[in-house]
């Protein structure tokens, strides 16, 4: 049945509603990339496709060509560049499909983890939990993610759902702990994830100083717009990574500050909701 008609094209019911599909796939592919590396791999990706579209509008044939050549392994580059995301995405739905564990999958939706803007997280308790185990020489990693939700590096690791609390975070990067080794991932107030494995920098202005938890909590900050902590197990001493660079040997009153600071927008929305 016809809708409606532009110039000679006729739109259908059908037509509708595989438009709607596909811009609530795209709107879904955007929340679970935005803020990462990827989202800006797929973004330049893009950009390559519509100037190829233009080029050949234009009858350009020298751009058409070179344009042309990206676009015909961009099937390929999207594979290569998100192998990691698409084998434990397939991976998550083939121990659903099997072991029919569907909550295993659910989880990891976007709807059902989310970073929320209004940010109301204990900083200090967790800075205190950091200072007691920079005193003791025993090296820690968190990742406060802003809008990159990180499943899927969450997903590297162990997945939680813990309240945030000091013996918690002791615990949990305690040396004889066998999830002391990576990251906790601290989003929506609650800890999601232990034990996560980051990407690692290469750069070569912070390879020589620091060892693999310093480089893992500027790799992902790189990546991603998340904010890192880092505990030094070697010098007893606390750093902040944010944007690839690091602000290391922070006391507990300078941390507490910049981590409020950074998120100071979504915890003000808190504050300011008038109570019910």
């Amino acid at each position: 049945m016809e809708i409606f008609k532009i110039y000679s094209y006729k739109f259908t019911l059908i037509h509708l509603i595989d438009i709607v599909m596909l811009g609530f796939v795209i709107y879904q592919l955007y929340r679970i990339l935005k803020g990462s590396l990827a989202f800006n791999m797929m973004a330049g990706l893009l950009t390559i496709y519509v100037a190829w579209l233009v080029v050949r509008f234009f009858q350009m044939p020298l751009m058409e060509t070179v344009l042309g050549e990206f676009t015909k392994v961009g099937i390929i580059a999207i594979l290569i560049v998100f192998q990691q995301e698409i084998r434990k995405f397939l991976l998550l739905i083939g121990r659903s499909a099997l072991t029919g564990e569907n909550q295993s999958i659910f989880r990891f939706l976007p709807w059902n983890w989310k970073v929320e803007k209004n940010f109301n997280t204990n900083y200090e308790e967790i800075v205190e939990a950091c200072e007691l185990l920079a005193n003791s020489y025993t090296g820690a990693l968190i990742v406060f993610p802003k809008t990159s939700e990180m499943k899927f590096i969450g997903a590297s690791g162990e997945i939680l759902d813990s309240f945030i609390t000091k013996k918690i975070i002791l615990s949990i990067f305690n040396k004889t702990s066998p999830l002391h080794d990576g990251a906790m991932i601290i989003a929506n107030s609650r800890i999601k994830a232990v034990n996560a494995v980051l990407p690692v920098s290469d750069n070569p202005e912070y390879q020589s100083k620091y060892g693999l938890r310093h480089l893992s909590a500027l790799g992902i900050t790189e990546q991603t717009d998340a904010i890192a902590l880092v505990v030094s197990e070697e010098r007893g001493t606390m750093a902040i990574a944010k944007g690839g660079k690091l602000t290391d040997n922070l006391s507990k009153q300078e941390l507490v500050e910049m981590l409020t600071t950074e998120f100071s927008s979504q915890m003000l929305s808190v504050n300011t909701q008038p109570n019910k």
